[in-house]
């Protein structure tokens, strides 16, 4: 039995530390465009502003207000409010079903690149194989090897992690692979961890994928008020699942955690998801709008960026094509322009090598979108006017 490894510094968050809130322009960010409390105070009806303003601050429950996973229960099909367990982020959520449901003995799965702590976190418990997204002729030029998945499974493989719609590539697969997944790791008894948190600000809605707790009996779906709905302050998060023993064990390690989440995070995370179909039809299109802004810029500069559309989510992995390496590209860019795009290093994993050349660049907000977009223009005609490929 091969020795867990010592979690190794979170890299994202740590070059995100330095830079994240000192960078001019934030060409990185992973979540949608937020808005003010009074913002969405106004989407809230008369009993729900109320109810908020008041809030007694004391302890909440455990498992999460009932009015909130009663609100979360409506976002599936097959969910009941005793399938939810709220937690604080998604984060809280990686780390607390690895650390339930993984011991020394055990083996998982985890396609790269991926979110760090889907892998390093299992990795301290366990044996991990990582499967590396594979570049290929589809939507949105990546592609998830259902073979490889196959090989990868072992006697004791007990977890398969799955992110879709994916970060960083934004790419996501059809409801026929899915469901050979699904069939895969049924026959394995493998449980789904399937982070979803980019479920509902897809570039096209007819690529929207079916949320795994309504399909497994031993899936588990990962969602937070964080990214698709642009609310990251709320620090509220959840998981779906049928199976109620996992559910409780989770719960229990969350006493160990946050323990409860905070009051007016969950009144106003209740707000936001009866208004969740203003909120993501907004973020929608935001994220056309600038997606077509974004593609008008790589269109002024051929050969420089290879750029192929993403299909869910605000950020997208596209491949510098240009006379330098990637990480003098993005250095460069932040150092003399005050542009911050996240270079491919960031995603290095212990499982597999990264594809070259690529970074991560977001779309997601508005007037920080589009002043990063013309200082990055600006840029490109400073350094890049006569490249050709």
């Amino acid at each position: 039995m091969t020795q867990p490894k010592p979690m190794r510094d979170f890299g994202l968050e740590v070059f995100f530390s330095e830079w994240e809130f000192k960078a001019q322009h934030h060409m990185t960010a992973s979540d949608l465009e937020s808005m003010r409390v009074s913002d969405l105070l106004s989407l809230a009806a008369p009993e729900d502003r109320e109810g908020f303003e008041t809030l007694w601050l004391g302890y909440t429950e455990t498992w999460g207000a009932p009015a909130l996973r009663a609100e979360i229960a409506r976002t599936y099909e097959q969910m009941k409010p005793e399938n939810i367990l709220c937690l604080a982020g998604a984060g809280e959520g990686l780390y607390a079903v690895s650390k339930v449901l993984l011991e020394a003995e055990d083996h998982a799965i985890v396609p790269t690149p991926n979110y760090q702590s889907a892998e390093t976190i299992p990795l301290s418990i366990c044996e991990v194989t990582g499967v590396p997204l594979l570049k290929g002729d589809t939507k949105a030029g990546w592609q998830l090897d259902l073979d490889r998945i196959r090989e990868a499974i072992r006697p004791n493989t007990k977890l398969l992690s799955l992110n879709f719609p994916h970060n960083p590539t934004g790419m996501l697969i059809n409801r026929a692979d899915l469901e050979a997944l699904i069939d895969l790791c049924r026959k394995h008894g493998i449980w789904v961890l399937s982070d979803e948190v980019y479920r509902g600000v897809e570039l096209d809605p007819a690529d929207r994928m079916p949320q795994i707790a309504d399909l497994y009996e031993r899936g588990i779906s990962l969602n937070v008020m964080s990214k698709a709905y642009g609310l990251p302050g709320l620090r509220i998060g959840w998981i779906a699942a049928r199976n109620a023993k996992l559910l409780q064990k989770v719960e229990r390690y969350k006493h160990y955690l946050s323990i409860c989440n905070s009051g007016p995070s969950e009144v106003l995370a209740t707000i936001a998801l009866k208004a969740r179909e203003e909120i993501l039809e907004r973020n929608r299109a935001l994220l056309t709008k600038n997606v077509v802004a974004l593609e008008k810029l790589f269109e002024e500069f051929p050969g420089l960026i290879d750029w192929k559309r993403p299909q869910g989510g605000c950020v997208a992995f596209p491949r510098y094509t240009g006379p330098e390496d990637v990480e003098l590209f993005c250095r460069r860019l932040l150092e003399e322009s005050g542009v911050l795009l996240l270079p491919g290093s960031i995603y290095a994993s212990d499982l597999n090598d990264m594809p070259n050349g690529h970074f991560r660049i977001g779309f997601g907000r508005a007037k920080v979108f589009e002043d990063g977009l013309s200082a990055m223009r600006e840029h490109f005609r400073a350094h890049y006017a006569d490249f050709q490929i």
